[in-house]
């Protein structure tokens, strides 16, 4: 027999209940990144670093400006201003006896302050200070004496010269401290006979004062 037609679709049935839910999917892409977020607040400072090495000597600057010129100290003394020279230049004979015989200096070209005696073979200092003396003695043939310088009548022994040969030259130079009024003598002694100067320069005692 024939199926009649279909019929008018019947109400909507109560909701059934929900049923468990399914397993969680696969995760999804990583979104794109967000904006940077505002700067926070500076932090509290920390404790200071231990010092770094010390760095390489830079070079040298240039020289500076020449300062101004120190005042002028004070003048010192003027100790050789005491001085003389005296010389026999007339070549002279001197009658040497043992004891000994002053060798006569009349040529005087400078005495600045020394004074000498009517014989000029004796020198009186004017100024108390340390001197160097020096002498000179040429004869014109070789003889074998002594020569000497006399403080106030005592010979100097540093001014002795006693050769153990015949010469012609007798010659010494030292330093001798002295006092205002002192006398100096240039003596020929130890012969008993003639001895001839050199003409020019034939004696000759130089006292100048060092100190």
């Amino acid at each position: 027999m024939a199926t009649g037609p279909t019929g008018p679709t019947g109400a909507t049935g109560v909701t059934g209940v929900t049923g468990p839910t399914g397993p969680t999917g696969p995760t999804g892409p990583t979104g794109a990144t967000g904006a940077t977020g505002a700067v926070g607040a500076q932090g509290v400072e920390g404790p200071q670093g231990p010092q770094g090495f010390a760095g390489v000597t830079g070079a040298t600057g240039p020289t500076g400006a020449t300062g101004p010129t120190g005042a002028t100290g004070a003048t010192g003394p003027d100790t050789t201003s005491t001085s003389m020279n005296a010389i026999n230049t007339d070549g002279d004979t001197i009658n040497v006896i043992v004891a000994g015989t002053n060798v006569p200096l009349p040529t005087q070209p400078f005495l600045d302050g020394f004074t000498v005696n009517g014989a000029n073979d004796t020198f009186t200092v004017p100024t108390t200070g340390t001197y160097l003396v020096t002498y000179d003695v040429k004869t014109t043939t070789a003889l074998l004496m002594s020569s000497e310088v006399l403080l106030n009548g005592t010979a100097i022994a540093n001014s002795v010269v006693s050769p153990t040969v015949a010469t012609d030259n007798y010659n010494a130079t030292f330093i001798q401290n002295l006092t205002a009024g002192d006398t100096l003598t240039l003596e020929l002694f130890g012969l008993l006979g003639a001895a001839i100067l050199q003409s020019g320069n034939g004696a000759s005692l130089t006292v100048i004062r060092i100190a």
